[in-house]
């Protein structure tokens, strides 16, 4: 062997071993992001399968709520009144719905009172006005039953006074919550005589503000005779409208200022205006609406 082989086979040897060691160099970390790529896609599954598995681990426990009791739907449904609940308190309330001074200096009122239980209550309703001295008002006695959460059926007495000889009057109808939140009163009433006389009032409470209300009212009167010493003719005798708004100061105080409108019809318009009156009036209203 000579010299220059010699010296080649060595050279040949180092090379061959630093291309190795750069071949395994680049090759490794290739192989290492395979493995990881692989456990990597691996992993989702494995975890997918280990939650699904941990509900069943969990009905596994023999874990079971426990059953409703009578004292639980009781806690979570309390009756508010029982038929068979003897606390039932005796309540009582007086309202003003309407106490108010009118343009044609008059002193108008209409409210009502009441006192019983939830069975039945005794009602008392009063409507009138002082004009120039004069009195002319109508005062109620009513027991009344309900018949539902939002209706009564109300029977009694009503007396007249003022404008004329005292009237009195047998008196039966309904008062309530009509739908839309209408509250509505309809009476018929029978007098000596061959008297008769069917009222209804509706009125509705517009929420304009948390304390602002505005309320549309109407009412009319139907008369099945001539009553001429009351100046009061058959038919459609006399209807009545206003709109008020008020400011309750609470809930319980609150005044107000509207404007109203009052229409006599038919012989009422006729008897009132042989009598110097006149058949319609309207004007300007101011007063306060209170209860306790």
């Amino acid at each position: 062997m000579s010299m220059r082989n010699v010296i080649a086979l060595p050279l040949l040897l180092c090379i061959g071993t630093a291309f190795a060691q750069e071949h395994t160099h680049h090759t490794m970390p290739a192989q290492a992001q395979a493995q990881d790529a692989h456990a990597a896609l691996r992993q989702p599954a494995e975890t997918e399968t280990q939650s699904s598995a941990q509900p069943a681990s969990l009905s596994a426990s023999g874990y079971r709520p426990p059953a409703l009791t009578d004292a639980d739907r009781a806690a979570a449904f309390p009756l508010l009144r029982s038929h068979h609940d003897h606390a039932d308190p005796l309540l009582w309330m007086l309202q003003a719905n309407r106490f108010e001074w009118t343009q044609a200096d008059a002193l108008a009122w209409s409210g009502n009172a009441w006192i019983g239980h939830d069975r039945g209550r005794l009602w008392l309703r009063s409507e009138g006005e002082r004009t120039h001295g004069k009195t002319s008002a109508r005062l109620e006695a009513l027991w009344g039953k309900p018949v539902n959460a939002w209706w009564d059926v109300v029977a009694g007495v009503r007396h007249d006074s003022g404008h004329g000889p005292a009237r009195d009057w047998l008196a039966v109808g309904v008062q309530g919550l009509a739908p839309y939140k209408f509250e509505v009163q309809a009476t018929a009433y029978l007098g000596s005589g061959g008297r008769s006389l069917l009222h209804a009032e509706a009125e509705y409470e517009m929420l304009l503000t948390n304390k602002l209300m505005l309320q549309p009212r109407i009412e009319a009167s139907f008369h099945g005779r001539d009553d001429r010493t009351r100046g009061i003719g058959a038919g459609l005798s006399e209807t009545s409208a206003g709109l008020r708004l008020r400011y309750e100061i609470r809930r319980e105080f609150a005044p107000y200022i509207g404007y109203a409108w009052a229409q006599k019809h038919g012989r009422t318009a006729s008897l009132a205006e042989a009598a110097g009156g006149t058949a319609n009036e309207s004007g300007w209203v101011a007063g306060l609406r209170f209860w306790f």
